[in-house]
């Protein structure tokens, strides 16, 4: 794994993240992906470490993944990976060069950063939980309904363009989000059957070193 302590990097390097956050695991494949080293620091969603003042210093949204990396601090999932990308052009891209097929790849992640995500996360559970009485049982049946609204979107996407990932033969950003995003939807029981090309690239992405490195069971907070 890629997870090494700060006192070995030349520039210190830190992942303030959470093992089941779909939104720090899309920033652990890319760290991974690029063969960026990083120090992971776990904040505890269970136990409300988002809301403590020190996280609060690092995020003023309370939420995760927060990065730091060459003294600055990052949030949001989507601008760090773009950030890194950006900042460490000598590693693996995760945006083609050519212009349109960068909007293209945007426009799955986008998708699932802003369109599914924000929908089925554990602020707007707990919320429907609190406000509405809903059960686990209604919790699902929510997460469900965004899911299957953006998922069956995103294959329709994914088909004109797919290759061995969802935008060609490399994996690119769309993979990042995607592979999170289909973990979440198992985690609440949703039915993937109808999204077969989604399912393909998912599985194809589960093989690679990177994906595996960052996968929530493997990390140190793993419960």
């Amino acid at each position: 794994m890629s997870d090494v302590s700060s006192a070995n990097l030349g520039n210190e390097r830190v992942l303030y993240g959470y093992w089941r956050s779909s939104a720090a695991y899309r920033v652990r494949i890319a760290l991974h992906h690029k063969n960026l080293p990083f120090e992971n620091v776990p904040v505890s969603l269970a136990k409300g470490e988002q809301r403590s003042a020190e996280h609060l210093a690092r995020n003023p949204q309370g939420l995760v993944p927060a990065l730091v990396d060459r003294g600055a601090t990052f949030t949001q999932s989507l601008a760090i990976c773009e950030y890194l990308d950006e900042a460490y052009p000598d590693t693996p891209r995760l945006l083609p060069s050519h212009p349109a097929e960068r909007a293209g790849v945007r426009a799955m992640a986008q998708l699932v950063a802003c369109d599914i995500h924000p929908l089925c996360n554990l602020r707007v559970l707990n919320y429907l939980e609190a406000e509405f009485g809903q059960d686990a049982g209604g919790k699902k049946a929510w997460v469900a309904r965004w899911l299957h609204d953006g998922l069956a979107a995103l294959e329709t996407l994914a088909e004109p363009v797919a290759g061995d990932y969802l935008f060609g033969d490399t994996v690119t950003l769309a993979d990042v989000f995607l592979a999170p995003q289909l973990y979440n939807a198992r985690r609440f029981d949703v039915d993937l059957a109808p999204y077969p090309l989604l399912r393909r690239i998912d599985e194809t992405l589960t093989e690679l070193p990177s994906f595996r490195a960052a996968e929530p069971s493997r990390q140190p907070d793993a419960q």
